[in-house]
């Protein structure tokens, strides 16, 4: 029975509903609250003083159906973390060229994951949030326009979907702020699934640019590079038109009231100082009618390009501002999740989460703990 509701909101939040009605409204929202367990812990944007704001969220997704197999879906959200800033998440028309082939085109969600279409929709999986070791990538959506297929192999459900598309917008590098373009964004995402297993496998390139002032300004770490005569030095480090990848590949389990997932990650910028990014988690849970407790484990391993300076001398006043640049953004982190699932509601389920992250390379152990309701209408 759960599975069959949980099934049937979950395609009511995406893309793939079909709508009955000339115009269908439905909506999501999660009010959560949560805290670190020390005053000196830092994780996911808690600290020692409880907070509301941080992951909580409310959405209004609008599906119009135009006939003759045009429709038009936009999607508005909300986050306590943003004070509330209405935006829209999606805005896009769909055409069924066949009754198994649509076409996409505008704001569309980036088929990274297997919850890259629902990630928002805390309603629609067991967890507080989706695991961030590798749904931490940085940007979700794309402009764009994408081709879906569904259809059965055999004895499975295949739902193949391209995407091509760019992105304009905000970025973090670490701790700075950034402005990224991503054009030629191209990719394929294909799931196969059959009575309680599935399989999805996705592979996207792009070329990104990324501008930070503190790198890229006059005044910057390049422009200083290139003054002392090291420009080939600052080309390998800048982010300027460089080819960029993104590869997964996930699956999933649920069977006998016993639910199994994991995705593995890996993304990279070709020719700059951004770590080449792996990633992964597996997460187990078991339903006990209306509560299911689970636990998870994530691992996030970015290696930083150390070959980059290995020919600067130590002695080199460069040495240690691109030596810095390059080892900021190594980090090996594992992260553990405990926590429950309550549906005590039809639309609603109460959930709490203990999250405890191992910062390996910065030798530091964070704790957080968060409780809420996730719920659709």
């Amino acid at each position: 029975m759960l599975k069959r509701k949980l099934l049937a909101i979950t395609i009511a939040a995406t893309l793939c509903g079909t709508s009955q009605a000339a115009v269908d409204i439905n909506g999501f929202a999660s009010i959560k609250g949560g805290m670190a367990l020390s005053s000196d812990d830092e994780l996911y944007g808690y600290d020692d003083d409880f907070s509301f704001k941080n992951e909580s969220l409310a959405a209004l997704q609008v599906k119009s159906d135009l006939g003759d197999k045009l429709s038009v879906t936009a999607q508005l959200l909300g986050r306590g973390s943003d004070d509330w800033d209405v935006k829209f998440e999606w805005a896009f028309l769909s055409y069924d060229l066949t009754d198994t082939l649509r076409v996409n085109a505008g704001r569309l969600r980036t088929p990274f994951y297997k919850y890259s279409d629902f990630r928002d929709v805390g309603y629609a999986y067991d967890w507080s949030r989706v695991p961030q070791s590798v749904y931490g990538l940085g940007f979700d959506n794309i402009e764009g326009a994408s081709l879906y297929h569904t259809t059965t192999l055999g004895n499975f459900d295949s739902a193949l979907q391209f995407i091509l598309g760019s992105y304009d917008g905000d970025a973090a590098i670490g701790d700075a702020a950034a402005d990224a373009q991503i054009d030629n964004v191209t990719g394929v995402a294909w799931e196969l699934g059959q009575d309680g297993y599935s399989f999805r496998v996705a592979y996207l390139v792009g070329k990104t640019t990324f501008y930070v002032d503190q790198l890229d300004s006059p005044a910057g770490l390049y422009a200083q590079l290139t003054g002392f005569g090291l420009g080939a030095l600052a080309k390998d480090l800048d982010i300027v038109d460089e080819s960029s990848s993104f590869a997964g590949i996930g699956f999933n389990i649920d069977k006998n009231d016993w639910l199994l997932v994991s995705e593995i990650t890996k993304a990279t910028v070709d020719d700059s100082f951004i770590s080449d990014q792996e990633s992964y988690y597996i997460s187990i849970g078991h339903r006990f009618d209306s509560i299911t407790p689970y636990v998870s484990f994530e691992k996030e391993d970015n290696k930083a390009k150390t070959e980059i300076y290995a020919g600067v001398p130590t002695a080199s006043p460069i040495f240690a501002p691109v030596a810095g640049l390059v080892n900021s953004l190594e980090t090996e982190r594992d992260s553990i999740n405990v926590g429950v699932r309550y549906d005590f509601h039809p639309s609603a389920a109460f959930k709490a989460q203990y999250t405890n992250a191992d910062n390996k390379t910065a030798d530091r152990k964070d704790s957080v703990l968060v409780v809420g309701v996730d719920l659709v209408f």
